[in-house]
């Protein structure tokens, strides 16, 4: 089993910044993908940013530019900074984790940007 474990959620207030944290463990050998969705009350979950296993990298449109994905050495903990939060930017924030076709996901993680 793999397990994801989130951090860095909180409130912020708009423009402001955030780091998102998600450490991976258990059986870890093949990861295909790592990266970050999220959910909004009333919407479906999406695409936040996901970095591959080349290190290729993808964003939303909504965040490019704002937001940075990123991946310590070992490649088992992932990180997303979020700069120039916007109240839309309100949302819990998955972490995810591919490996060998079977998707994993964290508990989440709650990101208010709010006055």
């Amino acid at each position: 089993q793999v397990q994801l474990v989130e951090s860095g959620g909180g409130l912020v207030q708009p423009g402001g910044s955030l780091r998102l944290s998600c450490a991976a463990s258990g059986s870890i050998f093949s990861i295909d993908a790592m990266g970050w969705y999220r959910q909004a009350p009333g919407k479906e979950r999406d695409l936040v940013a996901v970095m591959r296993s080349g290190s290729q990298t993808n964003y939303a449109d909504s965040v490019k530019g704002r937001f940075t994905i990123s991946r310590d050495n070992a490649k088992t903990t992932v990180y997303l900074q979020m700069n120039s939060l916007k109240p839309e930017d309100t949302a819990v924030y998955y972490c995810y984790l591919k490996q060998r076709g079977i998707n994993y996901w964290g508990k989440g993680t709650l990101v208010t940007v709010s006055s």
